[in-house]
C-alpha cells in the first residue's frame, strides 16, 4: 500500500481509468506510481477509491487528464504537478510521463530518449556499453538518476554529479528515482562538473558515464579542457562512455565528429561509435 505522499500519477494511468468508467466498470487495474506497480482500484458514481481514505474525483481525473505533459503527485489536500522552477540556471524542471520512466524536461527539452526507444531502455543502451560496469565509476550528470542507479546494480561505487538543485527536486518526487537518494552505494555531489571534475584525484576511476545535456545547453562539457580532465581521473585501462546525439540526424554526425576528434586529441583510444546508444565508447 501506497501513501498519499507517494503517489503520482499521469494521464496515462487517467485514461484507463476512463476507459474503465465508459465500459460501466466497477474496478480497474491501476499504477499508483507511475508503472513501477499495479494495485486494483474501485470505482463508482463519485470517483474513484484508490486506497482506504484516498479518492479521487472524476474532477480530478479530468483535471489530471487534461494535461498531457505533466506527472502529478497527489497529497490529501491538493494535486501538484511536478515541476520546479530554478532561479540559479533559470530553467524549469518538469518530470514529462511515458508508458515506461519518465523523463525530465528542462525548459521544455527531454533528458531522454522518447522517440523509438524510452527513459528505460535508453538507459539500459548507455549502461551496456560498459559492460561489465565494476569498480568505481563517475556518472557526470545525474538527471533523475537512472544511471547511477543502474550503474550501482554492479559497482561498488557511483559518485553523481548534478548542477542543479532543482533538478534533485524532481528526482525526489519520481518514484523511479528513489533508489537514487536511498542506495548507499551512490554517492551525491552537487555543482558544474566542469569544475567538480578537478576535485578528483588522478586515476580515480574505472568507468565514466558522460552523459551531459545537449551541446547548446552545456557546451564546456564537450571541451577538449573537460575531457582531458576525464581522461586525467580515469585508470589505465579504463573507459568512458559518452552520449551525445543522434548520429543519423546533421547536427548529431556533425558534433559526433567533433567529439571523436577532440577525445583523441586529449589521449584516449580505441574511440568507437555506438550508435544504439547515440554515442561513442573510448578507452584509456
Amino acid at each position: 500500500m501506497r501513501h498519499w505522499d507517494e503517489i503520482v500519477l499521469s494521464h496515462l494511468q487517467m485514461k484507463e481509468l476512463l476507459a474503465a468508467q465508459k465500459r460501466g466498470e466497477t474496478d480497474a487495474t491501476l499504477s499508483l506510481d507511475l508503472n513501477l506497480s499495479t494495485v486494483t482500484v474501485t470505482l463508482d458514481a463519485d470517483g474513484v477509491q484508490l486506497q482506504p481514505g484516498e479518492r479521487l474525483t472524476w474532477e480530478d481525473v479530468a483535471f489530471i487528464n487534461e494535461d498531457e505533459n505533466s506527472c502529478f503527485h497527489l497529497t490529501p489536500e491538493s494535486i501538484n504537478k511536478i515541476q520546479v522552477f530554478s532561479p540559479e540556471t533559470n530553467r524549469l524542471y518538469t518530470l514529462y510521463p511515458t508508458a515506461s520512466a519518465p523523463t525530465m524536461l528542462i525548459s521544455g527539452i527531454p533528458m531522454h530518449r522518447i522517440k523509438e526507444s524510452d527513459p528505460h531502455r535508453d538507459t539500459l543502451a548507455k549502461v551496456q556499453t560498459l559492460r561489465p560496469l565494476t569498480g568505481q565509476v563517475l556518472d557526470t550528470a545525474t538527471g533523475l538518476g537512472y544511471t547511477a542507479i543502474e550503474a550501482a546494480k554492479t559497482a561498488a561505487h557511483v559518485v553523481t554529479l548534478e548542477l542543479d538543485p532543482a533538478g534533485l527536486e524532481v528526482a525526489r518526487r519520481n518514484p523511479w528515482s528513489q533508489a537514487l537518494f536511498g542506495n548507499p552505494k551512490i554517492e551525491q555531489r552537487i555543482g558544474d562538473s566542469g569544475e567538480l571534475i578537478c576535485d578528483f584525484a588522478d586515476s580515480s576511476f574505472d568507468a565514466i558515464l558522460h552523459d551531459p545535456p545537449m551541446f547548446g545547453l552545456a557546451g564546456h562539457l564537450y571541451s577538449a579542457d573537460f575531457y582531458r580532465e576525464l581522461y586525467r581521473v580515469l585508470k589505465p585501462r579504463g573507459r568512458l562512455f559518452h552520449y551525445i546525439a543522434n548520429p543519423d540526424s546533421k547536427q548529431g554526425a556533425t558534433i559526433t565528429r567533433g567529439v571523436i576528434q577532440r577525445l583523441t586529441a586529449v589521449g584516449f583510444t580505441k574511440v568507437t561509435r555506438r550508435p544504439e546508444a547515440f554515442g561513442v565508447v573510448a578507452a584509456k
